[in-house]
């Protein structure tokens, strides 16, 4: 098999027999831990983002429990994805994981340029995208979103390429809500039923399992907003993608202390037409929640969080991080991403592993903090 497996994920978990009994989430077709390694760094264009090197992370990450890494084509300009794929390599060719393990994702929308940046970002995106007929130039939103099939399948070829694997667990479409405000939402629906239909083809071909989107608003704004988008209507064009065995399954959208609209704001119909938060939304239409962001970037730690905090999510001996980690992947969330270059952090948040989740009792007891940071 080139993706995750119930078999291989379960067989992950039995080497890890002192951590918490639900750190593993088993979501259906696989076992996946609840803390997953992201990949995103602020600012890319900074040359010392470069000097830095995911490889490292991702091998600790693998070798002491996480086995959900997520990426994007676009993270440092493709520098993420080739680093995650260094990892897996060495992690094969030593015997030290199998590919049937790991939970592998990643995400296509932006245009990733390369690295080296190209001098002139403008001539890499008219040689590559457009004269290729990979994508019309209407179709490129503020030259840096498309959405276009040609150009979404050549993205999710590049990143099988650069990761080294065969097949992506999970492949999100990538901020879609990008494009709104430069096409109406009519417009922009169409463009993301388009991408699901090429999606379920990808399926067929085996170079992803499933699929979902990756937002960072969209979700969650209020209905009258215009990068709104409606998790209801998503579905539907799910389901005329690919019919009732479609397979669009995730969300993934931020989820932290400090930004958390997903569990506490009720904006999203549900099948019942009824309105409720995203993600009780998320669980009325049987798709699954990933939550990004978990760290709010380390801007959740800009001063210390208040002592009730780790009080009530049973942190207190552990730093801000380890609470605001817990606090990420507890509620109705499958895996919550952090970000991290050094090895030694990896194993820092892996305490939380020794922990079981939060109750939701808990976590509205915070929200219902306006005080709690």
């Amino acid at each position: 098999m080139h993706c995750a497996t119930k078999e291989g994920t379960f067989s992950y978990l039995k080497q890890y027999p002192k951590y918490s009994m639900d750190f593993y989430r088993f979501n259906g077709d696989f076992f996946i831990s609840s803390l997953g390694l992201g990949t995103f760094r602020k600012e890319p264009y900074r040359e010392e983002n470069y000097v830095l090197n995911y490889k490292d992370a991702v091998k600790t990450a693998v070798l002491n429990g996480i086995n959900h890494i997520d990426t994007a084509i676009n993270y440092r300009y493709q520098t993420s994805e080739r680093e995650i794929g260094e990892a897996l390599e060495e992690l094969f060719k030593e015997g030290k994981a199998s590919r049937e393990q790991l939970v592998i994702t990643s995400k296509a929308g932006f245009l990733p340029l390369d690295f080296p940046f190209p001098e002139n970002p403008y001539k890499w995106i008219e040689e590559n995208v457009v004269s290729k007929g990979l994508a019309l130039k209407e179709e490129i939103v503020i030259d840096q979103h498309c959405m276009s099939p040609g150009y979404l399948r050549w993205s999710v070829e590049r990143s099988l390429e650069n990761l080294g694997i065969k097949t992506l667990d999970i492949l999100y479409l990538h901020n879609p809500e990008t494009q709104l405000g430069y096409v109406d939402y009519a417009t922009l629906l169409g463009r993301i039923e388009d991408a699901f239909v090429l999606f379920e083809e990808l399926v067929k071909e085996g170079k992803i399992k499933a699929y979902g989107i990756a937002a960072w608003n969209g979700f969650l704004y209020e209905e009258t907003h215009k990068e709104y988008i409606s998790l209801m209507d998503i579905v539907g064009l799910a389901q005329k993608a690919g019919g009732k065995g479609h397979h669009f399954k995730y969300i993934q959208s931020p989820f932290n202390l400090a930004k958390s609209e997903a569990y506490g704001f009720t904006n999203q119909k549900a099948p019942d037409g009824r309105y409720y938060t995203l993600m009780q939304a998320v669980s009325g239409f049987g798709l699954q929640f990933m939550a990004s962001s978990s760290l709010l970037q380390l801007n959740l730690f800009k001063s210390k969080f208040s002592p009730k905090v780790g009080e009530t999510l049973g942190t207190s001996e552990f730093n801000d991080v380890l609470s605001a980690l817990q606090f990420a992947r507890s509620a109705n969330v499958v895996s919550a991403l952090f970000g991290a270059v050094d090895p030694l952090h990896v194993k820092d948040n892996l305490t939380l592993a020794y922990l079981p989740r939060a109750e939701s009792k808990k976590i509205n007891t915070l929200l219902g903090d306006a005080n709690a940071l």
